[in-house]
């Protein structure tokens, strides 16, 4: 499983470009999407935090983080800004941050309210998407997609998979020929940002 720290060295345009939507509206603003005990979907605002060390959230005690310590799937969506359809969208893994140095660290970093009963959880980064609208004469045209992808299987559970940029670029390679995107069906508005698709 790749951190944000590994998505932003593999891919830093892409990840700035999603930091900014993130982070438009000053702290972090976003959708997060998790996985209820039934198996359906449940939506919340969250303010992600994005250091050096990771992406992360804070949750307090509540169905976000009971979804989140159950079953750690979870994608995450920018906020919608105010002069674009710009898109930005996350998603991986949960895992709970419990070495208390590093939470101490964090929280301090992004003034989180002392003595409140909230955990730490790092979101690692399987798929991250940036949509951007372009505007031509006649209107909006296909959005310009970029996806950057870590590790086979769409976010199913499984041991970490090797994370240095080689080794994701041949097993992207593997994945999307898994998948049969094949250079004649990826639609000219979508590139895979750290992929080398094969041949058909």
């Amino acid at each position: 499983m790749a951190s944000w720290s590994d998505f932003a060295a593999d891919a830093p345009q892409l990840a700035g470009e999603i930091r900014f939507l993130l982070q438009q509206y000053g702290p972090g603003l976003g959708y997060l999407a998790t996985v209820r005990a039934d198996g359906g979907p449940r939506v919340h605002p969250v303010s992600p935090v994005i250091t050096p060390e990771g992406l992360f959230c804070f949750a307090l005690d509540s169905p976000k983080r009971r979804d989140l310590e159950r079953d750690g799937r979870y994608a995450l969506h920018s906020f919608p800004p105010e002069e674009s359809d710009d898109e930005a969208y996350v998603a991986g893994r949960a895992l709970s941050v419990t070495e208390p140095a590093r939470v101490a660290r964090i929280a301090a970093e992004s003034q989180a309210a002392p003595h409140v009963d909230w955990r730490l959880f790092e979101f690692t980064v399987e798929v991250a998407m940036l949509s951007r609208q372009h505007y031509g004469a006649h209107g909006a045209g296909r959005p310009a997609v970029r996806i950057w992808l870590d590790s086979p299987g769409g976010g199913n559970a499984g041991p970490a998979v090797p994370s240095t940029r080689g080794e994701r670029r041949a097993r992207n390679a593997r994945q999307i020929g898994a998948h049969t995107l094949a250079p004649c069906n990826v639609p000219p508005h979508v590139s895979l940002v750290n992929a080398t698709v094969p041949a058909p």
